[in-house]
């Protein structure tokens, strides 16, 4: 089996069990959901959860960073996107997380926001260790607005077009 397979296998293995969890986030408590009961959902065996994970903390974390790679990748595609400041950058995020509401709403509805600031803090502080352009402070307050103006986009049923979103955050950062 080639690299490229395998870690695809994983990558799709990760998200089932990260997947999974959201899942159960919807009628259970944090709190309450046991490894086995993610392990079933999932489709993998508990040793399965283990070889990747000591905890559901561990594996919701890692669902969000293969999203972030996902957007990384999908960025690295579109130079056309501009600046991450820029309009049309802004509505490419608002979009492509707009796939992953699901996860990021139940992260938000059962108090998980750690899971989604540290994600982001860690985020920021791996690809703008030595920023051109833009502050450090500014780069965080980007991040954790985006992320705050786009669970309230969703929380409203996103009562308003995206595009509209973007404009006034490129307003507010320009």
């Amino acid at each position: 089996m080639n690299i490229v397979n395998k870690d695809s296998k994983n990558t799709f293995t990760r998200m089932c069990i990260g997947e999974a969890i959201i899942k159960l986030l919807k009628d259970t408590d944090f709190d309450k959901i046991r490894i086995t009961s993610v392990a079933k959902c999932a489709g993998v065996s508990r040793i399965t959860f283990y070889k990747y994970y000591e905890s559901i903390h561990d594996a919701l974390c890692d669902y969000l960073n293969i999203i972030i790679i996902e957007y990384l990748e999908e960025c690295a595609k579109n130079p056309e996107n501009g600046s991450f400041l820029d309009y049309s950058h802004i509505l490419f995020a608002l979009e492509f997380f707009n796939r992953y509401k699901d996860y990021f709403l139940t992260l938000s509805r059962c108090g998980l926001h750690s899971i989604l600031i540290n994600s982001i803090n860690n985020f920021m502080s791996e690809h703008f260790t030595n920023p051109k352009n833009y502050s450090e402070y500014r780069l965080y307050c980007y991040s954790g607005g985006l992320l705050n103006t786009f669970l309230k986009w969703e929380e409203n049923g996103c009562d308003c077009d995206a595009g509209e979103i973007a404009r006034t955050l490129e307003e507010l950062y320009s």
